[in-house]
């Protein structure tokens, strides 16, 4: 499946307990000093005071200069740790059914997010540390984030499908036009098999929530902030953006009457009452890609050929081609790579990244006609000649990919929702706040 249609569904609950990114410059939390209690029994596991208060440390230093957006601090407390045994199970769910992170994983997801934050890992580890929280921690709370991650994709992958006849009717019965919706929601939620009682409650909330907006006592984000049930609320109700195909039926015909910075009259969904504004639209516009075509001839690096042969004989090769030598010839006798060689070599309109960042940056470099100097990847040795370059207009070719991936990440969306429904209506959690 696309890696496209794993929405970051967990992207806002993994700030709270991982200081990613985004949080490695913030302020210090609470760290190990806090007095640790116990704050939920979360089926045979337990939440610690100390995690908690580190989790809301991490929070309020997203919205340093801006805490006046955050809601009182018991709601403020409940939301987190609702978040912090969501993610508690969801780490439970996916050792029990053998979802492991190795050690080389790990270390390459840290580095990641050092370089994405412009530090070394030894600043990281700093910054970590001045904040309360050992690095091996750090670690723990990474390698966590990763197993969610996995749990997601694998729910997603295995109750996921999408046919050719589902295809064919989203693209006879909607024009996907390209305009796409920023979109933010806040929600009162019901809970399953809810009462009268308790419909007519949320159902006055919301009323209310709305009744703030309306007369300018509340923005939308702050609102969503202080009030909504849902898990984006700290992000003030953010669900970033999305085409019309891709935002559920009841809705699509309401945003489409809206302006920016309006919102939708409440709605009664499956997870209770919801109200959608639309932030700002855009325009897609035409798809167009760079293609290359390109002649390739590889030397691989092996167990009998050593990287110091396989040099040699591509720059043997090379000065041959540079000498006037056919290309395709060379490539027949001599190249390692399967893929090419029965063709002489030529690797026929490819986009940049088709074969690799190494190959990518080697044949944008080039002018058409020009012999690259050897270049080395995993594979081995490698020497490419630009052959041509082109604008694809492709806009027409991926409709229907872009409608397959509307479809899968509604699906997708909608399946992992149901899924941490289930995982958290059949747990056993006890929480201790205001014990």
């Amino acid at each position: 499946m696309p890696k496209t249609l794993l929405v970051g569904l967990l992207a806002a609950t993994l700030a709270l307990a991982t200081p990613a990114s985004a949080q490695l410059l913030s302020g210090p939390g609470t760290g190990a000093s806090a007095i640790d209690s116990i704050i939920a029994v979360v089926d045979e596991d337990v939440i610690l005071r100390s995690e908690l208060d580190r989790a809301l440390a991490n929070v309020r230093a997203q919205y340093r200069g801006r805490e006046n957006q955050l809601p009182p601090e018991n709601v403020l407390e409940r939301q987190v740790l609702d978040r912090l045994v969501l993610m508690r199970l969801q780490v439970a769910r996916a050792e029990g059914t053998g979802i492991r992170i190795g050690d080389t994983e790990l270390n390459q997801a840290i580095q990641g997010i050092a370089q994405r934050s412009g530090v070394s890992i030894e600043q990281m580890r700093a910054q970590i540390e001045a904040q309360g929280l050992s690095f091996d921690e750090y670690r723990r709370s990474v390698r966590e984030e990763l197993q969610m991650r996995r749990l997601q994709q694998r729910v997603v992958q295995t109750r996921v499908v999408v046919s050719e006849t589902e295809v064919d009717q989203l693209l006879a019965q909607r024009e996907l036009d390209g305009v796409e919706f920023r979109l933010a929601n806040i929600l009162v939620a019901l809970p399953d098999g809810a009462t009268p009682e308790q419909i007519a409650t949320a159902e006055q909330k919301i009323a209310g929530i709305r009744g703030l907006i309306e007369r300018g006592e509340m923005d939308f984000r702050a609102a969503a902030i202080r009030y909504s049930d849902d898990r984006n609320a700290l992000e003030g109700g953010d669900l970033g953006w999305r085409e019309a195909s891709a935002i559920p039926a009841r809705f699509a015909e309401l945003i489409r009457d809206l302006q920016p910075g309006q919102h939708t009259a409440p709605i009664r969904g499956p997870s209770g009452f919801q109200m959608v504004q639309l932030a700002e639209t855009r325009n897609a516009g035409p798809q167009t890609v760079t293609e290359y075509q390109a002649d390739h001839l590889l030397i691989a690096v092996t167990e009998i050929v050593g990287d110091e042969a396989a040099r040699r004989e591509i720059d043997g090769l090379r000065a041959r081609i540079e000498a006037g030598e056919d290309f395709a010839a060379i490539a027949r006798e001599h190249s390692d790579d399967t893929f090419s060689r029965n063709r002489g070599g030529r690797l026929d309109w490819f986009t940049a990244e088709a074969f690799g960042p190494d190959v990518a940056g080697q044949v944008q470099a080039l002018a058409d006609g020009q012999l690259s100097a050897p270049f080395r990847t995993e594979a081995g040795w490698h020497v490419i000649r630009r052959v041509a370059q082109r604008q694809q207009d492709v806009t027409e070719e991926n409709r229907r990919q872009r409608a397959r991936q509307l479809i899968g990440e509604r699906k997708a969306q909608d399946e992992f929702e149901r899924f941490l429904r289930q995982l958290r209506a059949d747990a056993y959690v006890e929480s201790r706040l205001g014990a």
